[in-house]
């Protein structure tokens, strides 16, 4: 039933553009008229039910959409390069979609100094701000910047210089988030053409 629910939730994520993997789950054990919440699968096993989705279903179009994100984010990077930025979540893990943000990690002391740069570059923004939990097992928050560049959205979340040495937890595995550089999104890249 597990494995029901994980392939049903990656179905909804696929086609809603959410990654909301709690509400997928729910939504999916009640098309599944299940309601022992020990039935839910973890987050890790909708992802994977979510890559083998797209894999099926999308392998036509879901790799192209996901270069072109990948290529959105090392010029993101090159431009943010003076913050040390890092790629994180769906874009850098494979299960970005059309629907997909690129996610950022940016270190800057003070974490002014990103407001002050894309006021300096005339980048119209939304500053929010973004709920993490640490290892340690606290929560922070921390900003986030938000705009469109092209019809590619994106999240800058911006960290002090302390925090490149200590990644939020994922909220898919519960473990260090990955952070990719420069380098390795290049890589990636290669490995794709």
């Amino acid at each position: 039933m597990r494995q029901r629910i994980a392939q049903e939730a990656a179905r909804i994520l696929a086609h809603s553009g959410s990654r909301n993997y709690l509400q997928a789950k729910r939504k999916a054990a009640q098309q599944l008229g299940v309601s022992d919440a020990r039935s839910l699968p973890g987050n890790q096993e909708v992802e994977q039910a979510l890559a083998e989705y797209q894999r099926l279903f999308q392998g036509h179009v879901q790799p192209k959409q996901l270069r072109r994100l990948r290529e959105a984010a090392l010029e993101g990077m090159r431009f943010l390069h003076a913050f040390a930025p890092k790629l994180v979540g769906p874009v850098l893990e494979g299960t970005a979609d059309q629907h997909s943000e690129v996610n950022l990690h940016l270190f800057a002391d003070p974490l002014e100094l990103v407001a002050t740069f894309l006021l300096e570059q005339g980048i119209p923004h939304e500053l929010t701000d973004r709920r993490l939990r640490m290892p340690s097992g606290e929560y922070i928050r921390v900003p986030e910047f938000r705009f469109v560049a092209g019809d590619i959205s994106m999240a800058l979340t911006v960290f002090s210089g302390a925090g490149a040495h200590q990644p939020p937890l994922s909220p898919v595995n519960g473990r260090p988030m990955r952070r990719a550089p420069l380098a390795e999104v290049q890589a990636l890249l290669l490995e794709s053409a």
